[in-house]
């Protein structure tokens, strides 16, 4: 059984790649893009109103399978295969190959070196671009953007601890789909803080608690560990300590520190209980 999320298929048009393992109408290569907005949402059907599954950070690149007359494409992220429908407009093709990423949860681009200036762009914690140069404290990109250095490393540089990645997004709001610090959900805390610390990391917490880490035993699970991933049916939360997790959540309805047992207890209240405990190791 494929799962729709990551397999490019519907019955009347599939991915090339997919010839012989699904049924469709047609089979078509695709073609390459780049996100040029922001952050540009993924999806469920072509419209505005639909469901965000996900989002896609300027730089990715995505491969697209179809395009429809109102201005939305159908694809693949290249990132963790996440299928959807994008807005047109976000997208154009591939530029420059990226050099860089950022490493702040968001900052400013200017089109001059100085920060007294508006800014043009926000871009997102691991966002990726090409650094055609540096001038005193900025990067400068090929469309003349200029981003502070601070925020901004190499694109193999990775964070020590995931766990104080998903800390610095304490407060930002909780959004259904969002995977950025003006907006994020559980699984995309999880895995942009992964990805942060160079952890490859499925979109979703159901994939999530399926490919990642071991499961704890019961001995295991008296003693949790600071980065151990507590599964709910459609929620993940990050450990801290023994007595703390970090968690994007719609009680909140932001990024939160809360104590383990208050909230597991409060979301079996809910009618959810733990489904499992992975530790990655």
């Amino acid at each position: 059984m494929h799962d729709p999320r990551l397999t490019p298929a519907r019955p009347d048009l599939a991915a090339k790649y997919l010839e012989g393992k699904v049924e469709a109408a047609r089979f078509v290569t695709g073609e390459e893009f780049e996100v040029t907005d922001a952050i540009a949402p993924v999806r469920r059907e072509p419209f505005s109103g639909a469901m965000l599954e996900t989002q896609a950070l300027k730089g990715e690149r995505v491969t697209i399978y179809d395009h429809n007359d109102e201005g939305w494409a159908w694809g693949q992220l290249n990132g963790d295969g996440y299928v959807g429908w994008i807005p047109e407009r976000a997208l154009s093709k591939p530029g420059a190959a990226p050099t860089h990423k950022i490493t702040a949860i968001r900052t400013f681009a200017f089109q001059a070196p100085t920060i007294k200036i508006p800014p043009s762009d926000t871009l997102l914690m691991g966002t990726r671009i090409a650094v055609v140069r540096e001038d005193r404290d900025f990067a400068i990109t090929p469309d003349n953007s200029h981003l502070p250095l601070q925020h901004v490393g190499a694109l193999d540089h990775f964070e020590n601890d995931f766990v104080a990645v998903a800390e610095r997004f304490v407060g930002t709001p909780y959004l259904w789909g969002g995977k950025s610090s003006l907006g994020i959900d559980c699984s995309g805390l999880v895995q942009v803080a992964l990805n942060a610390a160079g952890t490859g990391c499925p979109r979703d917490s159901d994939m999530q608690e399926s490919g990642l880490g071991r499961a704890l035993s019961a001995a295991e699970m008296q003693k949790l560990q600071r980065g151990d991933l507590i599964f709910w049916k459609g929620h993940v939360a990050i450990v801290r300590d023994a007595r703390t997790i970090v968690h994007a959540n719609a009680h909140h309805m932001a990024t939160a520190i809360e104590d383990t047992k208050a909230a597991i207890a409060r979301i079996a209240a809910a009618g959810s209980v733990v489904t499992g405990i992975k530790r990655l190791d």
